[in-house]
C-alpha cells in the first residue's frame, strides 16, 4: 500500500493535466491549500507527538535541521513542492535540477509512511496537486513525451524508495527518530508555505478558509 500509492498519486496528477490541461486555476489552488491543512495536520496530531515522545532532547535540532533542508532544496525546484512551478516553455531537455530536488524531497517524505500509516494519506493527498501542476508545466514545454514520462516516472518512485529505506531493519531507534524529525521539518515548511500563500495578496477568501478546516477537520478524525 505504501509503496502504491505515492505511485498512483502521481499517476493521477499526470492523467488530470493530460485530460484537463489545468491552469494553475482556482481549482488546483483550492486543492493545493486542501493538501497543504491535511499535511500540516497529520503532522501536528499524529508525527510531532510521537517524536517527542522519544524523550529525545535533540529532537527540535533535526527539526530546524529539516525547515533548512527545504529552504536549500526550493532554490533548486523554484517551489515546486508547495505549487510554484517557473520553466521556461522553450526547454527541450528534463530540468535535472528541479528533479534533484524533487527527488531529495520525495525519499525523505517517503521514509516515515512505513511507520505511520496516517502520515500516507498526507503525503497522498500532497502529491497529487503537485503532480498536476508539475505535469502541466513539462506537457505545454517543448520537452519530448518520453522525457516528461521518464521524469514522471523517476518522481513517482522516489517516494516508495524512502518507504523501503525507511524499511530497512539497520536503522537504530535513535536515528530513525532523527531523520524522522528531519521530515517534520520539511513538511512544516512545504504545508505552511502551502497556507501562508494560498491567499492573493493576504485576502480573506471564505471558500479557501472552507477548505482548510475541511483539511484541519478530515486529518483530526483520520
Amino acid at each position: 500500500m505504501i509503496f502504491i500509492l505515492p505511485i498512483a498519486a502521481v499517476l493521477l496528477g499526470f492523467l488530470i493535466a493530460l485530460i484537463f490541461k489545468p491552469t494553475f486555476n482556482n481549482t488546483v489552488k483550492l486543492l493545493l491549500s486542501f493538501s497543504g491543512a491535511f499535511l500540516l495536520s497529520i503532522t501536528i496530531f499524529e508525527f510531532l507527538p510521537e517524536l517527542y515522545a522519544s524523550g529525545s532532547k535533540e529532537i527540535g535540532l533535526y527539526i530546524m535541521g529539516g525547515l533548512l533542508l527545504q529552504i536549500l532544496l526550493e532554490f533548486l525546484s523554484r517551489g515546486a513542492e508547495h505549487g510554484h512551478l517557473h520553466l521556461d516553455s522553450k526547454t527541450k531537455n528534463i530540468p535535472w535540477l528541479l528533479f534533484i530536488s524533487l527527488a531529495v524531497h520525495s525519499i525523505f517524505e517517503g521514509f516515515p509512511l512505513s511507520q505511520n500509516e496516517d502520515l500516507v494519506y498526507g503525503i497522498i493527498i500532497h502529491k497529487i496537486p503537485i503532480a498536476i501542476i508539475i505535469s502541466s508545466f513539462l506537457i505545454v514545454s517543448n520537452i519530448s513525451k518520453i522525457q516528461i514520462l521518464i521524469f514522471l516516472i523517476l518522481f513517482a518512485l522516489m517516494t516508495p524508495i524512502g518507504s523501503y529505506l525507511g524499511a530497512l531493519d539497520f536503522w537504530t531507534e535513535s536515528l530513525k527518530n532523527n531523520i524522522n524529525a528531519i521530515v517534520v521539518g520539511v513538511l512544516l515548511h512545504v504545508s505552511t508555505t502551502i497556507l501562508f500563500e494560498s491567499s492573493k495578496n493576504h485576502q480573506f477568501n471564505a471558500t479557501k478558509f472552507g477548505t482548510i478546516l475541511l483539511g484541519i477537520g478530515l486529518a483530526y478524525i483520520l
